[in-house]
């Protein structure tokens, strides 16, 4: 799916990392809550509270999941699961748009 429809969307963006990572939360019709963001060119760990599943739009990243102990890349079209209380860093190759699916 390529868009979103019937979307409330928060207009304060959630800015991360001086900017590195900028992010805006939406709520679905049905109470799903997503967020749709970009990541710039970095490395950065991120802690999850819930479980997570990270769309990748577009662009490249190499992530490395809690307790593993090899990066995994991801492009375009892939996506990787995060479980809640847990963290990943994440070296951004290029640009990422990504969406955010939490459990």
């Amino acid at each position: 799916m390529s868009q979103f429809d019937n979307v409330s969307v928060s207009k304060k963006a959630n800015v991360y990392f001086d900017g590195r990572c900028v992010s805006h939360a939406i709520t679905l019709a049905n109470g799903e809550k997503k967020t749709v963001g970009v990541i710039f060119p970095s490395t950065l760990t991120f802690n999850t509270a819930a479980a997570e599943v990270m769309e990748i739009i577009s662009g490249r990243c190499r992530v490395l999941q809690k307790d593993a102990s090899e990066w995994q890349e991801y492009g375009a079209g892939q996506e990787f699961h995060v479980p809640a209380n847990s963290s990943f860093q994440i070296e951004t190759l290029e640009l990422v748009d990504y969406v955010c699916h939490f459990a």
